[in-house]
């Protein structure tokens, strides 16, 4: 899984062809941790077919601002840039992201 920051965001997520998964997280976030590695393994299973790529909130506050992303953890499935479908706080669990990753491949 790629880590994103403010600097290389728009490339790899809003410029980039294709379904984009990223994973909104914050420092301190426990529910956050508790889905890191089911992210990561999803990564492993479905990334030869979209890109993963993470995102720390608590070092790009506007840009999740930007984003519309205003709890954590939040998943957002983008296709050329353009947000298709979100998982936020208690509806992003791991079950529920790799259907919406599965309904969209």
């Amino acid at each position: 899984m790629l880590q994103v920051d403010k600097d290389t965001f728009e490339a790899e997520v809003l410029q980039a062809e294709g379904y984009v998964v990223c994973d909104y997280y914050g420092d301190g976030c426990v529910p956050c941790e508790a889905l890191m590695p089911h992210m990561e393994k999803l990564a492993e299973t479905y990334g030869d077919r979209m890109k993963f790529v993470s995102l720390n909130t608590s070092k790009a506050r506007r840009l999740a601002i930007g984003q519309k992303v205003l709890g954590l953890p939040t998943i957002v499935l983008y296709k050329d840039g353009e947000k298709v479908k979100e998982l936020v706080k208690e509806d992003a669990t791991a079950s529920a992201v790799e259907a919406m990753i599965v309904e969209h491949l």
